[in-house]
């Protein structure tokens, strides 16, 4: 329809060619067709010049098909939209299939990745199809008596095959009895810490501790699991490998060779900025909810606090809980308290970057992270169980936030300035906390010296204190002093330090140093590695207790002094489930280094040492069967009375 205006008093001149321009851009804007009522100049002639309006009318006949083709893709935009994706699902799996013939070997873990995915996938569309019906024939609400004698059996046929399976597995190895008498001990101390002993949840804690003891198995006992893990770990390497790129550039190599800081701390930014993108495109989102599924529906948790122990596996203390945000004031004691306790059972996927640049064993990182959250839900519903009743039973009304990134470039760009905070925290707290470490060794070597008691510190005390802890997880007796001393670090200081003195011990070790130097330990066995490795993850310690407060106090500030009432059980819970992880790779622990022909070894001139080297001039040293070659290899390293 023609544009009405109302008539004004406008100068003669404003009726002339500049408001005819203006009112046909005026109605290309409102997509109407400009015509012969587009205005008509002082003569009456149509059109610009009283000729034909041929422009116009070629302009109408050009948008009339493009409005159709605009209308017909709105239309059938879901037709459209199967198409695209059929196509690049058909393109993926020809690239897939070509790459399976020509190395099938090379390409056996993209091959496994897609297997995973589309077994997801056809799980979702099962349930979706199907579910409803099968949950209407397969109902045992009905039929109590038979759920409760397949609850008793289920649990009994359970309890039996772990006694049957100790029994044979420990005969060769009994230390690994030490560390299911620590993992029974530090169960009985949460139940006497309980705060209401009559309402835990069996099923919780027992469904909790054997996901974490089937997820410990397929990871160490079980070669695809342990292959798996391993080849996992060694691709995060491999991917966090690039930061040097970034960080080169903009620091320069030396400072990047030689320089801590610029060696690890760049590193968190870039794993930051990767996580963003991954929220954005819903991957992780995807990730963390089927955890939370298999959680919820084994152990009978709530969604929100199954949600925010998944997210903990990945992000860190203070970003979870913002995936429940929502329905934080809502969340009973008992769901805040699993919140807090899965915050410092886990550490964040973009410190898990750092700790594998140390030198840390990456897979054992990455099984704590997994095996720690069924156990932090587990013991958080054995120290605090629930008494209230909640309103997020069922998942149907909780939907995870996908942040406030608009697209990919600003997610990448707002997960890397995210991280420079987390960054300047972290290289604050190392200055602050060794600085002090360092003030409280001198102070208190001063005391011992004023009554006669030579290198007293921080570290001989933890040593003292907290060896019974490092022997219930299963420590060898000569190792529990160091492991102790790493817990007491961890604990009244941060994990940051104690993983990066742990990489020094274990580089000595590597580096084949006399294990005593005096009466000093320079290095650890790799079975106490393995188990402290599982102990320090997690960011359980003092310091975090302001960190945690002032996260979830931001999110629901009307709710700060109830949680002020139950972070220090939840630092205590968060603590055993640490130790608990140690517990179960210390039962699970097997040795997997291939022995070492040392005959081989020792035969020939070696300009290095190494772990190896040791262990066979160990054997050298006690037997002298080698030969006088082995010994002047041997000698050359370690000075021993019976060396030449």
């Amino acid at each position: 329809m023609p544009r009405h205006t109302e008539a004004s008093s406008a100068p003669p001149e404003a009726h002339g060619l500049d408001n005819m321009a203006a009112d046909f851009l005026e109605s290309l804007e409102e997509g109407q067709l400009p015509g012969s009522s587009l205005g008509r100049v002082k003569d009456g002639s149509s059109g610009w010049n009283g000729a034909a309006p041929e422009p116009l009318s070629r302009w109408k006949s050009l948008q009339r098909p493009a409005l159709r083709a605009t209308h017909f893709c709105r239309q059938h935009a879901q037709v459209f939209r199967w198409i695209l994706v059929g196509l690049l699902c058909t393109a993926y799996a020809a690239f897939l299939l070509i790459a399976c013939l020509l190395n099938f070997q090379r390409a056996l873990a993209l091959f496994v990745l897609t297997c995973v995915v589309l077994a997801f996938l056809a799980y979702g569309l099962l349930k979706r199809l199907l579910g409803p019906r099968l949950r209407g024939r397969i109902n045992l609400r009905s039929h109590s008596r038979l759920r409760l004698w397949l609850q008793r059996c289920l649990a009994l046929a359970a309890l039996l095959a772990l006694v049957l399976w100790l029994c044979l597995d420990t005969a060769r190895r009994p230390e690994q009895l030490v560390s299911f008498a620590g993992s029974c001990v530090f169960v009985v101390v949460l139940f006497a810490c309980s705060k209401h002993h009559r309402a835990v949840s069996w099923r919780a804690v027992s469904w909790g501790l054997g996901l974490q003891f089937v997820l410990g198995l397929f990871v160490i006992r079980t070669e695809p699991g342990f292959i798996a893990f391993q080849w996992l770990g060694e691709q995060i390497r491999v991917f966090l490998s690039y930061t040097v790129a970034g960080s080169s550039f903009v620091f320069g190599d030396t400072l990047v060779a030689d320089v801590f800081a610029f060696q690890v701390l760049p590193i968190i930014i870039f794993f930051s900025s990767v996580m963003s993108i991954l929220y954005y495109v819903g991957l992780m989102q995807w990730v963390i909810l089927k955890i939370a599924w298999l959680m919820q529906v084994t152990m009978g948790t709530t969604a929100t606090e199954t949600l925010s122990v998944a997210g903990n596996i990945f992000v860190s203390q203070t970003e979870a809980p913002l995936l429940i945000r929502p329905y934080l004031a809502d969340m009973t004691l008992s769901e805040v308290h699993v919140v807090m306790t899965g915050g410092y059972a886990t550490i964040a996927g973009s410190l898990l970057g750092a700790y594998i640049s140390f030198g840390i064993d990456a897979s054992s990182l990455i099984a704590a992270s997994v095996m720690a959250a069924p156990c932090a839900l587990a013991l958080s519903k054995l120290v605090y169980p629930e008494v209230e009743e909640s309103k997020f039973k069922r998942e149907e009304g909780v939907k995870l936030s996908t942040g406030d990134a608009q697209n990919l470039v600003e997610a990448a760009s707002s997960g890397a300035a995210v991280s420079v905070k987390i960054v300047s925290n972290i290289a604050a707290n190392l200055v602050a906390f060794l600085a002090v470490l360092a003030f409280v060794n001198a102070t208190l070597n001063w005391l011992g010296h004023l009554v006669d008691v030579q290198g007293l510190s921080f570290e001989l005390i933890c040593s003292y204190v907290l060896r019974p802890v490092a022997f219930l997880m299963g420590v060898a007796w000569e190792d529990c002093a160091v492991v102790a001393e790493l817990l007491g670090i961890k604990l009244f200081l941060n994990e940051f330090v104690a993983y990066e003195e742990l990489s020094r011990y274990k580089q000595r070790r590597l580096a084949g140093v006399d294990e005593w130097i005096g009466s000093q330990k320079q290095w650890i066995s790799v079975r106490a590695e393995t188990l402290t490795t599982y102990a320090l993850c997690g960011f359980a310690n003092f310091s975090s207790i302001g960190i945690m407060l002032g996260g979830l106090a931001s999110m629901a500030p009307e709710r700060k002094s109830e949680f002020s009432k139950i972070v220090l059980r939840a630092l205590f819970t968060g603590a055993c489930v640490s130790l608990m992880n140690a517990c179960v790779a210390g039962i699970l622990y097997v040795p997997r280094e291939a022995p070492v022909n040392c005959t081989a070894l020792l035969s020939t001139p070696l300009t290095n040492s190494s772990f190896e080297v040791y262990q066979c001039c160990r054997e050298v040293f006690q037997s002298l069967e080698f030969g006088p070659g082995a010994l002047d290899n041997c000698c050359q390293f370690y000075n021993r009375t019976v060396c030449p």
